[in-house]
């Protein structure tokens, strides 16, 4: 499971919160320049750390209830849950040295 999953609003209790990994939520929507720019960087980081943390995207115009449930006023929102809880959050686009080093104390 490389490649980052869909999550909706429904999976998104069983897939991210349930985890027995640390999972990593990219909020995004098609329209969002941003979310382009960090998509690439979030498959990248989904690649080279599989089997340490699940990547899943969700997109924010279809599901609207999760951003609601966790405040989510901008985008790309990057959100990593650990045992069920939010453990960071990464709003607006930032080079991938800075999502890893924020990220690593939760998944090694």
């Amino acid at each position: 499971m490389t490649k980052p999953f869909e999550v909706t609003d429904d999976t998104f209790e069983s897939e991210v919160l349930q985890a027995a990994e640390p999972t990593l939520v990219d909020l995004w929507a098609a329209w969002c320049g941003p979310c382009r720019m960090v998509s690439p960087v979030v498959e990248e980081i989904a690649k080279e750390y599989e089997g340490k943390l699940k990547v899943a995207k969700l997109d924010v115009d279809s599901n609207q209830q999760t951003p609601s449930r966790y405040g989510i006023r901008g985008i790309p929102t990057l959100l990593l849950f650990k045992d069920g809880a939010e453990a960071v959050r990464i709003v607006g686009f930032r080079p991938k040295e800075a999502i890893i080093e924020e990220l690593l104390p939760y998944i090694e």
